[in-house]
């Protein structure tokens, strides 16, 4: 029979023990080891069972237990030294708060909006890599102080639990949850009720949401829930399941993330006193809708919509995580119109006003179609992909927002990911470095980087590094058996058929993990290409290799569950299922078991298709080592000393069949030919002396760099700041201003344009050191000098005279205006090159409130004829 109704026993803890709520709630102790240990040591077998989860262990502890404990001297010292500690974690003086004494400039609060946080398997709000990286920023936020306010949504089915079917298709399933049952609390209203959001839908219905806070550190989690009883059935399952629906469901998901987001903001700053944020980031394009209520909230005050627009922009931040057009929301301008505007949400912005900041009105675009990426550029004075390469990638894909512009000159910057090192180091790479350098310093240097921490390791014995490595391996060898008995379990084998599980995987020979979302451009099954060698290489009688792999495939995604059951049945063959393994639900529970036991982290993504690819960088910091196509962040560090790079067949291949066949012979051949034999030489100690000297430079070195800590710096110092700086400077008078002058230059702008450019030397060579003076006639029309900048971009010039690697030199006025309106510049050009260089000339938008002169899109060149060198060659 089932209930009539669900509620929640909570457990009345023995005063001496009311800490320990504390300690649950806040998720520091999702990354804080003694922390863990503490609660471990409430109630251990307790611990395990409730997936070491600490609101769930206490709602199980027996009363008599927790009466024990209440009169333990030892474990009450621990707890208020516990207790006493997290106090001070949250409350203390960090980095940010030193950076703050030095330079006022810094946000008093951003605001960071992402669709999925990843914090801890025990509030499993997350489905991949975005929501990952979006724990690991809010925890490395919180590690340096820095005042940000996270916003999600909370979905009350999370995202969906996986399993296989007897012929190994992917099984969805999506458990309840009790938000009641998870380390999250009800924010609520001075009297007591819920905090409601409330967002205007068609036809005169209401979408409402509580807002449930998490504390994840010094941060605060706002995650929205439809779920409540005021709303009609269709709208209370707006929040049901994470990226699950059809396009209108996901709309309205974006509308409460973004419009109800910055009103929970509003709401939480308005109960708790917390500073206001002066920054709004926008993580990949899902929150876009937040600049639109932020206009919304000008437009209440009476700021009309282009000087709102401006002041909005000067403090939104957007970071775009997709290389590929394909992986963006879009949505149909017409449905996205009748959400908007008089009758629906935000009834003081033209629905055309909404439509024009999404619509793709450029070469290429849809013209009938709202892209949730391009609102959010259009929306963020601040744009970064999350790799060098991935920015590089993005100025390309969007380039035509910028028209006339090279894309290297899209503003659109980089920010390479980073992961937070107390979530994914193994408790025995932790311990072994508190060994060496102190518990307090191996913190720091996971949480706040530091080279000089990390030169540390440098000194820990060889055999200590393989010992733990060993020990590691040895643990994920359990931890596959374990799980690979329940998988066989669920399809239907019986437990007299599966002795042989006990014989899977091994501890001594060389583990190689690959566990990932499961797109076809991740190429799951490459490693299948040539089944007869990857057979050979499993099996080699005097260096085996084996294989440990995860993955889901989106529950709409039937090819990606082809490609699972094509790798399951596979590895379901009794020639290799004791080397090869197929695990089914990867999560962040079964991550921190994979990563450290690996020796080496496989990624065969199609370049450049893999915006960065943070799962080899936890690897990394557990000493595994890297086997990678040169994507994402891979592409920037790799070093022969930290792994290997996996070469790529972009030129060569003619079809996708050959480049595929062409990039597994050479992973065969990488690991056939120098990992296992590196992995298992042996030196005169009986070490493989060679490969532990990989681990080493891989911790020391590379290290430091992919910690979340240095990636969130970077965000305070290239984007928060300039924004927040922005944000001040653009009151509504300026922004007013700013408004106008670009109404105006953008009326004006067809009639600016280069007459005619002559230089002092026209010879086809010049010197080296030699200056060239130049002359430039311009028409501005109705623009004044004070509008515009006009500039001289110079550089070597390739066969077809495509400028690379430009210089930009200034021209000032000199003359003018004549009869016919012209102004003359200029200015002396050095050519200080040698080999094919040319110039060419220009005018841009110049204004003391623009970010750059790329910013509105507007650019004058000379027409052909106008007498300005194609290039000069220099000897």
């Amino acid at each position: 029979m089932k209930a009539i109704r669900r509620f929640t026993v909570r457990p009345v803890l023995p005063e001496p023990l009311g800490p320990l709520a504390e300690l649950a709630r806040n998720l520091r102790w999702s990354w804080h080891p003694r922390t863990r240990d503490l609660f471990a040591s409430v109630e251990p077998r307790l611990w395990e069972s409730s997936g070491r989860d600490p609101v769930r262990l206490l709602g199980e502890v027996p009363p008599a237990r927790l009466a024990d404990l209440a009169g333990d001297p030892e474990f009450l010292t621990r707890l208020r030294e516990a207790a006493d500690e997290l106090r001070d974690y949250v409350t203390g003086e960090r980095w940010y708060q030193e950076q703050t004494r030095r330079d006022g400039q810094l946000p008093r609060a951003v605001a960071y909006f992402s669709p999925e946080f990843g914090i801890t398997a025990a509030l499993p709000q997350y489905s991949g890599g975005l929501g990952i990286l979006a724990g690991d920023h809010l925890k490395a936020a919180s590690d340096l102080g820095a005042p940000l306010v996270g916003v999600g949504l909370l979905y009350r089915h999370g995202y969906f639990r996986q399993s296989l079917s007897h012929d190994a298709w992917q099984q969805e399933h999506y458990p309840v949850l009790d938000p009641n049952e998870l380390p999250v609390a009800l924010l609520r209203e001075a009297d007591g009720t819920p905090a409601i959001v409330a967002l205007a839908l068609p036809g005169g219905r209401a979408l409402r949401a509580h807002v449930w806070l998490a504390q994840v550190g010094r941060v605060p989690l706002l995650l929205l829930d439809s779920d409540v009883e005021e709303n009609d059935p269709g709208e209370r399952g707006v929040t049901d399941r994470l990226y699950g629906g059809g396009s209108e469901h996901r709309l309205l998901q974006e509308m409460l993330l973004g419009i109800g987001g910055v009103r929970a903001v509003r709401a939480y700053c308005r109960l708790t006193g917390h500073p206001e944020p002066e920054v709004f980031h926008t993580n990949e394009g899902h929150a876009g809708f937040l600049g639109l209520e932020r206009i919304h909230e000008l437009a209440l005050d009476g700021v009309d919509f282009d000087t709102a627009l401006e002041s909005v922009r000067a403090g939104t931040v957007f970071t775009t995580h997709t290389p590929v057009p394909a992986g963006i929301d879009r949505f149909d301008r017409e449905m996205v119109a009748r959400h908007f505007g008089a009758a629906a949400e935000l009834p003081r912005i033209d629905a055309g006003d909404v439509l024009r900041l999404g619509m793709e009105t450029y070469p290429g675009g849809e013209p009938n179609v709202f892209n949730m990426a391009v609102m959010g550029l259009r929306l963020g004075s601040h744009a970064n992909g999350v790799s060098t390469l991935h920015g590089a990638v993005s100025r390309e894909m969007f380039a035509g927002l910028w028209p006339g512009f090279d894309a290297a000159e899209v503003p659109i910057t980089s920010v390479t990911n980073g992961v937070h090192a107390p979530t994914w180091v193994a408790p025995e790479v932790f311990r072994l470095g508190a060994r060496q350098i102190g518990g307090r310093r191996t913190e720091d240097a996971l949480s706040v980087g530091g080279s000089d921490r990390w030169d540390a390791v440098a000194d820990i014995q060889d055999a200590d590094i393989w010992e733990l490595r060993r020990t590691l391996r040895e643990q994920l060898v359990h931890e596959v058996r374990r799980r690979l008995h329940d998988s066989w379990r669920q399809r239907g084998a019986a437990t007299a058929e599966l002795g042989w599980i006990e014989g899977v995987l091994d501890p001594d020979v060389l583990t190689v993990g690959f566990a990932r979302r499961v797109p076809s451009y991740k190429r799951l099954t490459l490693m299948l290409r040539d089944r007869d060698r990857l057979m050979e290489l499993l099996r080699h009688p005097e260096r085996p290799v084996q294989i440990v792999v995860a993955g889901k495939a989106h529950p709409a995604d039937d090819g990606g569950k082809r490609l699972i059951q094509e790798l399951v049945r596979f590895t379901d063959d009794p020639r290799v299922r004791r080397h090869i393994v197929f695990l089914p639900d990867y999560g962040m529970a079964m991550a921190q078991k994979l990563y450290p036991g690996c020796d080496v982290w496989l990624n065969n993504p199609l370049r450049p298709l893999e915006a960065c690819g943070t799962s080899g960088m936890k690897a990394a910091l557990n000493g595994c080592l890297n086997l990678s196509v040169l994507d994402g962040w891979w592409d920037e560090w790799f070093e022969p000393d930290f792994g290997w790079a996996i070469p790529t067949a972009d030129g060569a291949a003619t079809d996708d069949d050959r480049r595929d066949d062409l990039e597994a012979a050479a992973l065969y051949d990488l690991l056939e030919r120098r990992i296992a034999p590196r992995f298992y030489e042996r030196g005169p100690g009986g070490l493989p002396d060679r490969w532990i000297e990989m681990v080493r430079r891989t911790l020391t070195r590379l290290g430091p760099k992919v910690l979340a800590g240095r990636m969130v710096r970077e965000y305070v110092e290239k984007l928060y700041v300039p924004a927040a700086r922005a944000h001040r400077a653009l009151d509504v008078t300026a922004a007013g201003e700013l408004a106008a002058w670009k109404a105006r230059v953008r009326g004006a702008w067809p009639r600016v344009a280069v007459d005619h450019v002559e230089a002092s030397a026209t010879g086809a060579t010049a010197e080296l050191g030699a200056t060239l003076t130049l002359r430039v006639r311009v028409h501005l029309g109705e623009l004044t000098p004070d509008d515009v900048e006009v500039q001289v971009l110079a550089g070597r010039v390739d066969p077809e005279d495509h400028l690379g690697e430009a210089s930009v030199v200034p021209l000032k006025p000199a003359a003018g205006p004549d009869q016919e309106g012209r102004l003359v510049y200029e200015g002396p050009l050095a050519l200080d090159r040698t080999g094919p260089f040319g110039y060419t000339v220009r005018i841009l938008p110049a204004h003391r409130l623009l970010r750059s002169g790329v910013e509105l899109g507007l650019v004058a060149l000379p027409p052909e004829g106008t007498g300005e060198e194609a290039g000069v060659l220099m000897r």
